[in-house]
């Protein structure tokens, strides 16, 4: 079988928020029913780099493969390879940053559209980064979003940021001089940064926001502090097995008692509405991503298809 390679040039040509959205919430669907299986992120390192792994599986989508990344001071690189789920063959490899901005906003995306008040319009995001920019354009297509307020600890790639989500998303986008501005009183508000330590207070943390907690994947890093988890009525993860590794933003919670394992909801029998989402409009939901590679692989095999459609990327093997 021809093994086809894609670039992230080629990728951005095929790959759409609505075409995230769509796979990541087939990915779920099918882990909901069994029919998909998701192995928790693998990591090995040297003294100057990291690697880390995500496998996956889903048998009805007919693919099975892997998402690599390594991590170094200088960056990140990151590609997946897809494997025929009936052969075992190698079918592409594709370069794949793009690809893990898009699939963790849409994971966002279809737990907001779950969790947040139907009628949310006002956005809070403390972030601007790449993933930070793919949680805001998921939040305009689940939801009425009339406005967004931006924090970041940069003002210049503050300003940038808001200038390029206003002319994508065509809704407000406004710039704060404080992380509390992005979330007091929002509708719903998203963390997207590497901060190591809470930047988001629960004194910041209302009655009825929706909050998606994205940034940290490690024990050691925290985005949201004890008081948020206090406020919070319901709390779903991705993958609670994953979770037991990385959602360092549950440790002072689970630490302290106010979360246990048990309070906490699998997202994808909730999304097949075996478990009950929010409970009334007062409620305060938190969805803690970590980042799958079932959704990888999902999106990634979407990409194929319409690449080899539009006749992109080239053989290697």
């Amino acid at each position: 079988m021809p093994v086809l390679y894609l670039t992230e040039a080629e990728v951005s040509r095929v790959l759409t928020m609505d075409l995230a959205l769509e796979a990541v919430g087939a990915a779920f669907r099918k882990l909901a029913l069994d029919e998909a299986m998701n192995v928790p992120r693998q990591r090995c390192q040297t003294d100057l780099a990291m690697l880390h792994v995500l496998p996956a599986a889903a048998k009805t989508l007919g693919v099975l493969g892997f998402k690599a990344y390594t991590t170094t001071k200088a960056g990140a690189r990151f590609h997946i390879t897809l494997y025929d789920g009936k052969t075992g063959e190698m079918m592409a490899i594709l370069e794949a940053d793009l690809i893990g901005q898009f699939r963790t906003g849409a994971a966002s995306g279809i737990a907001t559209k779950k969790l947040a008040r139907p009628n949310s319009a006002t956005i809070g995001c403390i972030g601007t980064g790449k993933q930070a920019r793919t949680q805001v354009l998921a939040m305009c297509k689940v939801l009425p979003v009339k406005s967004v307020r931006v924090f970041g600890r940069d003002a210049g790639k503050r300003s940038e940021f808001v200038t390029l989500l206003a002319a994508e998303t065509g809704v407000e986008v406004v710039a704060v001089d404080q992380a509390a501005d992005a979330a007091q009183g929002m509708d719903v508000v998203i963390t997207a940064t590497s901060a190591r330590e809470p930047v988001l207070q629960g004194q910041w943390v209302s009655t009825g926001q929706h909050l998606n907690l994205i940034g940290s994947n490690f024990l050691t890093k925290a985005e949201a502090d004890l008081e948020v988890f206090r406020k919070a009525t319901l709390v779903v993860v991705d993958s609670k097995e994953q979770a037991k590794t990385e959602a360092g933003d549950f440790v002072a919670a689970l630490n302290s008692g106010v979360l246990n394992w048990g309070d906490v909801v699998d997202f994808a029998p909730l999304w097949m509405g075996k478990y009950p989402g929010r409970g009334s409009p007062q409620d305060v939901t938190v969805f803690k991503s970590l980042g799958l590679g079932i959704e990888d692989i999902a999106l990634a095999a979407r990409v194929v298809e319409l690449a080899k459609k539009q006749g992109l990327g080239r053989e290697i093997l």
